[in-house]
């Protein structure tokens, strides 16, 4: 039987009207999809938004995919990590680039969690310089400019 597609691409198939929803089915497609949107930082009811479902139904049947939130991002970053050595292995020039790019950024992101996780040597002022701090400071420097300029005009003039 052939399925139509809504304005999103979803496929569905049309029926008689019936009060109520229609039950959710959970295929693959869809699982996979949760599993993404976790990954990406997603909130639960944007997820239940995007798949239009409710968001106990959300919970009821993708309850072990909500569950592994804390590790979803790291398996996505292994797997796209996987799948460029993969097709680079295979002569992908373009993966092959791109393997390197996800190596470079995953030694950046190493860097910073070694530089945040030292202790901070150096103190950092609390409060913010005021207008006034600010003003002062530029006017000491505008004469610090004159008087050197006017010292420079004096040592022309004396030696003419």
């Amino acid at each position: 039987m052939p399925c139509d597609l809504d304005l999103f691409g979803n496929p569905f198939e049309p029926r008689e009207r019936k009060a109520g929803r229609p039950p959710h089915e959970v295929t693959e497609k869809t699982r996979n999809r949760v599993k993404m949107l976790i990954a990406m930082g997603w909130a639960n009811p944007r997820i239940a938004n995007a798949l239009s479902i409710s968001l106990p139904t959300l919970r009821k049947n993708y309850f072990p995919e909500l569950k592994k939130r804390e590790t979803a991002r790291d398996q996505l970053e292994a797997r796209r990590l996987e799948l460029a050595w993969e097709l680079a292995e295979k002569g992908n020039v373009g993966a092959f680039r791109e393997f390197g790019r996800l190596m470079d950024r995953n030694d950046r992101m190493e860097i910073e969690r070694e530089i945040a996780s030292q202790p901070k040597t150096e103190k950092q002022p609390t409060g913010r310089i005021g207008k006034k701090i600010i003003d002062e400071q530029h006017a000491l420097d505008a004469d610090a400019e004159l008087m050197a300029e006017l010292e420079l005009e004096a040592s022309q003039n004396a030696h003419h």
